[in-house]
């Protein structure tokens, strides 16, 4: 029997995903047209005995969330819970809280996985790879490979090349150390409580030396990869599944259009009925599209590349869309035109507006290359990157928004270049 756990982090992280995490939960955000969650979920359930998907986070539980629960729950047909930390606990602090949660009904091994990447999930693999390496008390952690100057990024992995054995960890190194990466997907066996025991009872004991306040609290915060990972590798127990097929972390909202196309490039073999077609009557498309059914669309519209429109959003006539997402109820009035862009919920784009953004895409001549989390800003100026409009915001007619960040309910008035409008 198997089980996974899914760590959805909390309202302080996605910090770089604002303005869109205002609106709804990071986790939730739509990619390629369903939430974030939805494609480690469905992936989980296709495994044959999988009995029980948990959340780790600490979201206050809320509507949006129940909601996305209970209708995943009838469409899998699979137990999926949500546990709530009383406060940010690390990657490994949450495990360790709710091991008993995780551990009943005894289940021989379980997924771990981090809610803000996207991939092609390759967990049956990775349970052939653990059967076949070792005993069955090794872990196994999903690596693949990067550039060495994106590697320092990540955490990464020295590995015997015979065995697959992690022989050395480290996270975001300083010097290059290697160019294989922590894909933050695992597979663990129950035996990994007693290493996360090991590295809580220390943490206790130098709370009582250093007698520092809160410190049960304190103890909890436990981090997988720098507290366990590093001590782990060496030890002939950790190994690495490399992965050829495609992975990407989530962690701004430019990398959510590239994850996106990730999915909507996949969805050929696991999903084509979720990618448009042209039809008769109905908009012209080019390449990978995916469009909700509510979605009111005029037949002179041309979407694609990369394009994917949300429930009840409004087309009209000859506008054009290429390589973005448009949230549920925005309305794109005639002959607008959005390129490398996320429409926010509700916005209204008025005729003949353009509103465009610069695509943050990895290198497409390195086959190792991974997306760049960029700051916001490079020397004092706006790092030119994809165009946001957060929710209900109103573009008027004829203008253009070059590389912004739009906050929140802004009526604009004029065109905007390389600004965020708060």
């Amino acid at each position: 029997m198997l089980k996974a756990v899914i760590l959805i982090g909390g309202p302080q992280k996605g910090t770089r995903f604002r303005p869109l995490s205002f609106e709804v939960p990071k986790p939730l955000f739509p990619v390629a047209g369903v939430p974030m969650l939805q494609h480690h979920i469905e992936a989980c359930s296709k495994l044959p005995n999988m009995k029980e998907i948990l959340l780790i986070g600490f979201y206050q539980p809320n509507e949006e969330l129940n909601r996305f629960l209970s209708c995943a729950q009838q469409d899998f047909k699979i137990s999926i819970r949500y546990l709530q930390e009383y406060a940010a606990l690390g990657t490994g602090g949450g495990i360790y809280h709710f091991r008993d949660q995780i551990l009943s009904g005894s289940p021989e091994a379980f997924f771990v996985m981090n809610a803000d990447v996207c991939s092609e999930f390759p967990l049956p693999e990775m349970l052939d790879f653990q059967k076949e390496h070792g005993d069955a008390y090794s872990f196994v952690i999903l690596g693949t490979t990067a550039n060495r100057k994106q590697s320092l990024n990540y955490g990464c992995i020295v590995e015997n090349e015979q065995t697959d054995e992690v022989l050395h960890y480290v996270e975001k190194p300083s010097t290059f150390v290697s160019d294989i990466i922590n894909c933050g997907i695992y597979l663990f066996t129950p035996e990994i409580f007693q290493h996360i025991g090991t590295v809580f009872q220390k943490n206790q004991q130098d709370m009582l030396l250093y007698s520092q306040s809160n410190g049960w609290h304190r103890a909890e915060v436990i981090r997988l990869e720098q507290d366990i990972f590093t001590a782990l590798a060496g030890q002939g127990k950790l190994y690495v599944y490399k992965t050829d097929r495609f992975w990407s972390q989530i962690k701004s909202a430019g990398s959510a259009i590239y994850a996106s196309r990730l999915y909507l490039n996949q969805y050929h073999t696991t999903h084509p009925e979720r990618l448009a077609t042209n039809r008769e009557g109905g908009p012209k498309t080019r390449g990978n599209v995916y469009i909700h059914p509510t979605a009111n669309i005029d037949p002179t519209a041309v979407l694609g590349p990369n394009v994917s429109i949300g429930t009840g959003v409004t087309i009209g006539a000859g506008v054009r869309v290429r390589e973005s997402i448009i949230l549920h109820g925005a309305t794109l009035q005639d002959h607008s035109c959005v390129l490398n862009s996320i429409v926010g919920w509700g916005s209204t784009i008025g005729k003949w507006a353009r509103v465009e953004g610069t695509p943050s895409d990895p290198n497409p001549n390195d086959p190792y290359a991974k997306i760049d989390s960029e700051t916001l800003f490079r020397d004092g100026k706006l790092t030119p990157s994809i165009t946001i409009l957060g929710c209900n915001v109103n573009i008027p007619s004829e203008v253009i928004i070059l590389n912004s960040i739009v906050l929140p309910h802004k009526d604009l008035n004029r065109s905007f270049k390389n600004q965020i409008i708060l």
